[in-house]
Formats: C-alpha cells, structure tokens, sequence
C-alpha cells in the first residue's frame, strides 16, 4: 500500500516537473550566405511561426537556424522564453545588412533589441556568427521576401 502511494506520488510530482513535450512544426528552408559563410535557416514568416520561434528545442544542427521575416522594418524585440539552446541572434535591415548581433541566454526573459529598424531576424546556435568574423554592417544574401 506505501510502494502503491509513493508510485501515484512520484508520477504526480514528475507530470508538473517536467515539461510537457511540444510538437516541433518543420518549416520551409532557405540557404542564406554571409560573407561567403552558408547557412540553412528555418522561414518563420506567420505570427504564430514567429511568436514560437525555435522554443521547446534542445538543439540545432550544425549551420542550421531561423530566420524571422517581418512585413515592415522596425526597432525589433526578443526574448528567450521556453528556448533552451543558447543563441546569438543578428537583427538585419530591410536591405540586408545586419544592423547588431546579440547573445542571449536559454529561458532569459531579458529583452534583446535592435539598435535600428529589423526586417529581418536571424537566429543561430551562440557564437555562430562571432567564429566566423560577421559582425554589424556585414551583409546577408538570400533573404525571402517580406510578409505582406
């Protein structure tokens, strides 16, 4: 009767402590070059695409990431909400240039912003784009076209 009570206790205690498993939707890829660098990121283009992100992953395979498309260029704000793989991200003008880089922590509620108008945002495993040499004023190409 205790083994019975204890087991109905950890099950319990285990359906509120780990998380629940969220369905990963595989989205469309486009290769995207920076500075001759290649990289295959993950089209969020919806809001609900957008607004989830690359939460609720555990990892990323290698040169692989997300690039967020916006329908207008504007001062640009992220977060690391339920995201467990640690990030940089590089905000990026309607033109393509990147217009700042940042890292950002897994599940930091902490803001990122960018430093001028984003149409763009691209997300890749922490450190990608530093190990490389891109920085702010480097320019992306194969970007897809703005949401409209």
């Amino acid at each position: 009767m205790i083994a019975r009570l204890l087991a109905l206790w950890v099950t319990s205690v285990l359906m509120f402590a780990v998380p629940r498993a969220h369905a990963v939707v595989e989205l469309p890829t486009v290769p995207l070059t920076i500075n001759g660098h290649k990289l295959t990121a993950e089209v969020a283009k919806t809001s609900e695409q957008i607004t989830t992100g690359l939460m609720h992953r555990f990892s990323l395979k290698p040169d692989h990431g997300m690039v967020f498309v916006f329908d207008r260029s504007e001062p640009r704000a992220f977060w690391m909400k339920n995201t467990f793989i640690p990030l940089s991200i590089a905000f990026v003008a309607a033109d393509g240039r990147i217009v700042n880089i940042d890292d950002m922590a897994p599940q930091d509620e902490t803001t990122h912003w960018s430093s001028g108008p984003a149409m763009y945002a691209i997300e890749m495993r922490k450190g990608w784009f530093a190990e490389r040499g891109i920085r702010a004023g480097d320019r992306v190409t194969g970007l897809p076209p703005p949401t409209r």
